[in-house]
């Protein structure tokens, strides 16, 4: 009889136990099921100032590069001038061979002497034939053939003139001068060279250079972008772009600011961008044509919303944030940004609004859309 009292004394003990443990897990379930939402870093979106830019290759080209090509035929006798060297315009540069053309206006004089002895000549013969015809000595007709052949002499003499005018011209072309000032590029050809119109190669280069021009490209996208989707002008919103720096091959920059000045109304089919011309200052000579840059231009927005990168993440192409609203609930949120920056933070261009709190911590691991989270502004957080 103890022994079976022993027994139910056991089973109730183990019964209890039991119910204990089950207990005990349940109250655990429930605690896990009322554990607090993270803590997650925000910030609350303000206005503020952006300086951005938009760095572009650029080659850079005299304000006028002039090739100098002889206007006629001979061999070089003389350069007058060396690479590098700066001139004026009307500068004697190159002489070529004279003699012939010195040979040529020589006989072009010897002619419009012959030819004006000719008109002479004529003319007293026109005189001798206008006594006789009012003497009625002779008819009407010989007086006539004898001024014809006056206007013929007088026609053969212009055009002696006119050859002598040519000649001379081709042997000033002989002197090749400046067109205008500026600096000599490369002389590829020297004394004993043979120049010609139809050369491939010009005799040299002069360049202005006391004003240069930097020329750069703009793709489609960001000229539709320049003119805010056709709502502008381009030429007006052209105006009213900020002075550009731009930045040598060297990595500095050149002290004197530019101005855009054209932009092509061709958009290259096989690049598809227009080129762009930036004008700047020279005044030291420093830059030369034919060197290279980079056109620097400026975004500056005096009241941007500006977002960290690492803030927002992607869905097919379109850029989200998640902003925490009513309850500490996130939402995600479509946002536009430009498409410059400075690899760590957007400007934001629609999507927010000064005071929206954006979660900067977490997106794309443990935070999700609707989620309950507990914000703590970034300065405010303590580091882990």
């Amino acid at each position: 009889m103890k022994s079976r009292s022993l027994r139910n004394v056991c089973l109730m003990a183990t019964f209890v136990s039991a119910v204990a443990v089950i207990s005990s897990c349940g109250n655990g379930s429930q605690q896990t099921q009322q554990a607090p939402p993270p803590t997650i870093a925000t910030i609350t979106v303000q206005p503020t100032v952006s300086d951005l830019s938009t760095s572009l290759p650029a080659t850079i080209k005299g304000k006028t590069d002039i090739a100098i090509r002889p206007q006629v035929t001979g061999f070089i006798t003389k350069v007058h001038v060396d690479e590098g060297q700066q001139v004026k315009k009307g500068q004697l540069l190159f002489t070529l061979d004279q003699v012939q053309y010195e040979a040529a206006v020589d006989q072009a004089a010897a002619s419009v002497n012959v030819a004006q002895t000719a008109v002479d000549t004529q003319k007293l013969t026109v005189a001798n034939k206008k006594r006789l015809l009012d003497k009625n000595i002779i008819s009407q007709y010989e007086y006539q053939m004898a001024a014809n052949s006056l206007a013929q002499a007088q026609a053969q003499l212009a055009q002696a003139n006119a050859a002598l005018v040519n000649a001379r011209k081709n042997l000033a072309y002989t002197m090749v001068t400046a067109p205008s000032d500026g600096v000599v590029g490369s002389i590829p050809n020297r004394e004993g060279s043979l120049a010609s119109p139809s050369s491939a190669q010009p005799l040299t280069t002069i360049s202005d250079n006391s004003q240069v021009y930097a020329y750069f490209s703009m793709n489609e996208k960001e000229m539709l972008s320049l003119t805010d989707g056709g709502k502008y002008s381009l030429n007006s919103r052209i105006g009213e772009m900020p002075a550009v720096k731009l930045r040598l091959s060297d990595g500095s920059i050149y002290p004197f600011e530019g101005k855009v000045a054209t932009v092509s109304g061709v958009i290259d089919g096989s690049t598809g961008a227009a080129s762009v011309r930036a004008l700047f200052d020279n005044p030291s000579g420093m830059l030369r044509s034919g060197s290279t840059g980079s056109v620097v231009i400026p975004h500056k927005t005096d009241s941007a919303i500006v977002v960290p990168q690492k803030a927002t993440f992607e869905i097919q192409d379109l850029r989200y944030v998640y902003v925490v609203g009513d309850s500490a609930r996130t939402h995600q949120t479509l946002i536009k940004v430009l498409d410059v920056n400075d690899g760590k933070n957007f400007v934001v261009t629609e999507g927010l609004k000064p005071g929206d709190q954006v979660v900067i911590e977490g997106v794309g691991t443990k935070v999700r859309d609707n989620m309950v989270i507990q914000p703590v502004e970034a300065d405010a957080k303590p580091a882990n």
